[in-house]
């Protein structure tokens, strides 16, 4: 008898955790703008990074994500050379809800090549209905950038 309330429970657990997960799938979905990129320095200082952008997650577990520093466009003007900078990359899905962890499986990025076939993990934190943090840690834990994305509309 008690082995089959353990696997009763274990069985409702693993349908719950497996609901959390399509939930929180169902909350990522759709289309975001940048709203801000900031990187946080060794003493903590903050330093507003001045980028634009768009991410988007669709229901196939796909995702896609670009942004660029505002003033590209007039660095560019004032150089004859190829005028580049930013992120550009796009490949699937996966999530740990224990860790609090999106992970972008990158299958292409022009921008940074040697992110091809690496993992780009980021820990989320929804922030109000339509705000999605996205930060960046260190290998010691510290959190390195936040890009903070508004969905839209």
């Amino acid at each position: 008898m008690k082995s089959v309330i353990l696997g009763f429970i274990l069985l409702s657990s693993a349908a719950l955790e497996a609901q959390d997960l399509e939930s929180m799938k169902q909350k990522f979905i759709g289309d975001y703008e940048l709203v801000n990129y900031v990187t946080f320095g060794e003493d903590g200082t903050e330093r507003d990074m001045h980028y634009i952008g768009r991410l988007s997650y669709d229901r196939f577990d796909n995702m896609a994500g670009l942004g660029m520093p505002i003033d590209l466009p007039s660095r560019a003007e004032n150089s004859s050379e190829r005028t580049i900078g930013g992120f550009g990359y796009w490949g699937k899905v996966s999530w740990d809800l224990e860790a609090g962890t999106v992970t972008h499986h990158v299958v292409g990025s022009p921008m940074v090549p040697q992110w091809v076939g690496g993992d780009n993990v980021r820990y989320f934190e929804f922030i109000e209905d339509d705000l999605l943090a996205l930060s960046i840690k260190n290998s010691q834990g510290r959190i390195t950038g936040t890009l903070t994305w508004r969905r839209l509309k």
